[in-house]
């Protein structure tokens, strides 16, 4: 593998098509795809200034590097990316690729980020201004997360999450057999419109939470106050180890909670209205 270290590169495709390569203390200034169009590359204590650096590029390392606000879009239609202890400055990261491990990584400006990626492994993630991330992205799975923004994991597929804070209105909207576990959610609405949802040891907190979902699931959860009108047009499975302020129009299933303030069931209850509510 040739290595190029101490040194700095600018304009358009500076280092295009390179192939079994390794920088180390590099810095791509302004410019454009600095590294398109390669494979087997490592980067090491390098700094990324310029727009596009890693475009359809194949097998890469990412380690103690430096995405700055220019460095825009800078991971797109890529393969086997592992990155670790790096600070991600730069929007719209992470796009149509597959193959991701993410290990001790924070992006303080994570808007419309990882989008449409498939094979994701997510250890010791920070995220803020997170609006949008992973969308219709599948195959993840995530420990130790934090995420502020919202719309998050929209129209996703197959995901597993341990261990997360996620401060996220609209989260898990349509999204198919996703699991988290020992986490908080906090945010309005979520999971609406979700099949195979399953919530284990769950921190709620949001208004409306949890309505029009197919096959939910829930073990050991606990509810905030403000989770009100809970559950409307939902087919659920629910065991709550806190009260529910109020629950509206389940469509069927079993709720078991501590307590209910208020069961709202009246003339738009969809058929076969026969969700059972079990107080414990």
């Amino acid at each position: 593998m040739k290595t190029i270290e101490n040194t700095e590169f600018g304009g358009e495709r500076p280092l295009f098509a390179s192939h079994d390569l390794k920088l180390d203390n590099v810095t791509i200034h302004a410019g454009e795809s600095a590294l398109k169009e390669c494979s087997d590359i490592e980067a090491v204590n390098c700094r990324f200034e310029g727009k596009y650096p890693f475009w359809h590029v194949n097998n890469f390392i990412i380690r103690n590097c430096l995405f700055t606000e220019g460095a825009r879009a800078a991971l797109w239609y890529s393969s086997n990316l592992q990155m670790s202890d790096t600070l991600v400055e730069a929007p719209k990261m992470f796009r149509e690729m597959s193959g991701i491990i993410l290990d001790s990584v924070k992006i303080p400006d994570a808007q419309e980020t990882l989008w449409h990626c498939r094979n994701i492994n997510i250890h010791k993630v920070e995220t803020a201004h997170a609006d949008y991330i992973f969308m219709h992205c599948e195959n993840i799975e995530i420990d130790d997360y934090h995420q502020d923004g919202n719309y998050s994991f929209q129209y996703c597929k197959n995901v597993v999450i341990r261990n997360a804070t996620i401060n996220s209105k609209d989260a898990f909207w349509n999204t198919d057999n996703v699991t988290v576990i020992n986490s908080e959610l906090n945010g309005e609405y979520l999971g609406w419109h979700s099949k195979n949802l399953h919530l284990i040891n769950c921190k709620i907190s949001g208004t409306q939470p949890l309505c029009y979902c197919e096959n939910l699931v829930m073990e050991n959860c606990t509810m905030a106050p403000d989770c009100d009108l809970a559950f409307e047009e939902s087919v659920l499975n629910a065991d709550i180890d806190s009260d529910i302020t109020s629950v509206k129009n389940p469509t069927s299933g079993v709720i078991k909670s501590k307590g209910i303030g208020e069961v709202i069931i009246d003339e738009n209850v969809k058929k076969p209205a026969d969700c059972k509510i079990i107080i414990k």
